[in-house]
């Protein structure tokens, strides 16, 4: 037996505190009869379970990695006909959803899944899970310049968290280089917002990590199953909260 909210939001209906609200809004029948108790325990394998006259689907559990290429939107649905996320589930017999989003430019790590409560343990700031990202920008920013990164840089919705960063690459003629920077949060295109800030835009940016699974080497448009041990990994992620202020950032190395 497992509460209500949680088999809600573990069906993808939403958050727990939204799942939470519509308890108390009477939206919610279990067997045919409304259920307004929050802490409510229904066995989610029999309750016939219904949000606003709709019963949920209990489908088994799948969480898939995909290579996400740029151009695509992070998306199941695009009113301007571009392609989408979904115009690579052909094959996948679960309604799997994006756990955050890729910007159309930015390709790489993206993880799907029906599993509604850790999508949304993953995508929680609180948490403050990591995510890996190598960004080829424009000239090769000096130490000091990824200090800043580090430390933390006011951008035009607030100070950024701390951040860890380090040179990948540097090109030979010194006209760009690959800076492999790691960050907590999730605001709109914030790796590429804090290297404009420095002075060095981002020419490509691509995800290599997401908490503890690494794209490796999943080719450019391929989608393939998390592993069990990827999946428990991802989980114990998932469940340690993070401090709201982390302190220091990563170590430079000079080119």
């Amino acid at each position: 037996m497992e509460r209500l909210q949680k088999v809600l939001a573990a069906a993808g209906v939403g958050s727990r505190r939204k799942c939470e609200e519509l308890i108390l809004a009477g939206r919610v029948r279990v067997n045919g009869a409304v259920v307004t108790t929050l802490g409510t325990k229904v066995d989610p394998e029999s309750a016939a379970i219904e949000v606003d006259g709709r019963p949920i689907l209990h489908e088994k559990k799948t969480y898939l990695m995909f290579h996400k290429p740029k151009g695509v939107i992070t998306s199941l649905s695009d009113p301007a006909g571009r392609q989408t996320v979904k115009d690579y589930l052909k094959g996948v017999r679960e309604r799997v959803y994006p756990v955050g989003r890729l910007d159309y430019d930015t390709e790489g790590l993206l993880i799907l899944t029906n599993d509604g409560e850790l999508a949304n343990r993953l995508m929680h700031p609180k948490y403050g899970v990591p995510k890996t990202y190598l960004a080829t920008v424009r000239g090769v920013p000096d130490g000091g310049k990824l200090e800043r990164l580090a430390r933390g840089i006011r951008l035009e919705d607030g100070m950024t968290a701390p951040a860890e960063v380090e040179y990948e690459d540097v090109s030979p003629d010194m006209t760009e280089a690959v800076i492999r920077i790691t960050v907590r949060e999730g605001r709109k295109r914030q790796v590429r917002r804090m290297f404009e800030a420095i002075g060095h835009p981002v020419g490509r940016l691509k995800r290599i990590a997401y908490g503890p699974l690494a794209l490796g080497g999943l080719p450019r448009g391929k989608i393939r199953p998390l592993s069990e041990e990827e999946i428990e990994a991802l989980k114990r992620c998932a469940a340690e909260a993070a401090s709201p202020e982390r302190e220091g950032g990563g170590e430079k190395r000079r080119p």
